[in-house]
């Protein structure tokens, strides 16, 4: 019954058409799911016509209503989705629907920046296919639609409630005016008499009241009314319209032909100056048009020249920087040793430590000379023992 929502993309080109038409299938699936009382009325939200997401009007109002329904529809497909408010960020609100819609498998191969606008076959495709989803999940089965083939009938009389078929005239009269049954009312020509005809001298007289016969002409008047339509497939009435026309035209022609004739003569007058102009202006800007594509030329040369300058000048700033970059860090090496050339206070310490050095060598050598004085001191003493055990040795030998 619809027709399958199309995949929309970024590079195809929009056609006049098919927004219209995805718009209205759009609509028949809204009402199918009660969109007038469970949206319009429940939300109090403003009605919308066949053509609302396709038309610009208000682009606030129309991106609003659209997040809206696509909540609702998203909400009817059995997911919870909170209803989008209109100071919430648009992009956070697009992002949360197309992440709801990729979930159900739908493809999405547009920016999220075509459904901000809030119209056009973008906004149509994600609502179709959400409608689709929730038809689906409701259970709906949508039949073709039975076409019934209608018998055509060269003598159809349109009938309503002013006009009437001239056989049931007869019957209603027949049956109102006539109580003897149909074997009484045949005309028999054996039995018939010739009619007598009256004296002219004789009144006629007649029974019938005029005020019910009046009364019974007002109720059977309007009845008498029989109105045939004209066929247009009739070739006569075509025909006769078609000499309408003609004759028409042709009284028409007689006022507009000299009219035209004149209207002819000065365009063709005015196109033929605009040709000898033209050709003028051809003739005087062509110096200046050979000058100017000789000097556009030059101008593609220069350009070229320039962009090869530029890309040479482009590689010197690169090693310009480079080296601006190493003399930096020379400088701030130079200006260290510079500062820790004229700075006296590694001299200070130096000689400091000198001193230190020479007081603890002054101390190590008197150590020295004391250890070299006991031992001495011992050498003696015991070559003094040594002696005297000499001595006692030989004294008793």
């Amino acid at each position: 019954m619809f027709a399958e929502p199309k995949i929309v993309t970024d590079k195809e080109q929009n056609n006049s058409y098919t927004g219209y038409v995805a718009m209205e299938n759009l609509i028949d699936k809204l009402k199918i799911l009660n969109f007038d009382s469970e949206f319009t009325s429940a939300l109090k939200m403003k009605p919308i016509h066949k053509y609302y997401f396709i038309v610009p009007k208000n682009p606030g109002e129309q991106f609003y209503l659209f997040t809206c329904l696509a909540a609702w529809l998203i909400c009817k497909c059995g997911r919870s989705f909170e209803t989008p408010q209109e100071s919430d960020d648009p992009n956070t609100t697009v992002s949360n629907i197309l992440d709801a819609v990729r979930e159900y498998g739908i493809a999405v191969d547009f920016p999220p920046n075509k459904l901000k606008q809030g119209v056009g076959e973008h906004v149509t495709y994600i609502l179709n296919c959400l409608a689709d989803k929730v038809i689906e999940r409701h259970g709906f089965k949508l039949k073709k639609p039975m076409v019934q083939v209608e018998q055509e009938d060269e003598s159809e009389i349109i009938e309503d409630e002013s006009e009437i078929v001239l056989d049931r005239v007869e019957e209603e009269m027949l049956a109102y005016y006539s109580d003897e049954s149909d074997d009484d009312n045949i005309f028999n020509l054996n039995e018939s008499q010739p009619n007598k005809i009256l004296p002219t001298n004789e009144a006629q007289t007649s029974n019938i009241d005029q005020e019910n016969w009046h009364l019974e002409m007002e109720r059977v008047l309007p009845k008498l009314k029989v109105t045939i339509r004209t066929d247009t497939r009739d070739w006569r009435s075509n025909l006769e319209q078609m000499k309408q026309y003609q004759v028409t035209i042709n009284q028409c022609f007689g006022g507009a032909k000299y009219q035209l004739e004149k209207l002819q003569k000065d365009i063709s007058h005015t196109l033929e100056k605009i040709g000898n102009r033209e050709k003028y202006l051809n003739r005087e800007l062509e110096p200046v048009l050979a000058e100017y594509r000789t000097l556009q030329d030059q101008l593609s040369k220069i350009k070229d020249v320039y962009q090869n300058i530029s890309g040479g000048v482009t590689e010197r700033t690169r090693e310009l920087a480079k080296l601006t970059e190493r003399l930096e860090t020379v400088k701030q090496e130079m200006e260290q040793r510079g500062s820790s050339m004229t700075d006296g206070t590694p001299l200070v310490n130096i000689k400091r430590a000198i001193s230190k050095i020479k007081s603890e060598i002054i101390e190590m050598d008197v150590r020295i000379g004391v250890l070299q004085c006991l031992l001495l001191q011992i050498k003696i003493r015991d070559k003094k023992l040594l002696e005297d055990d000499l001595g006692q040795s030989t004294g008793v030998l």
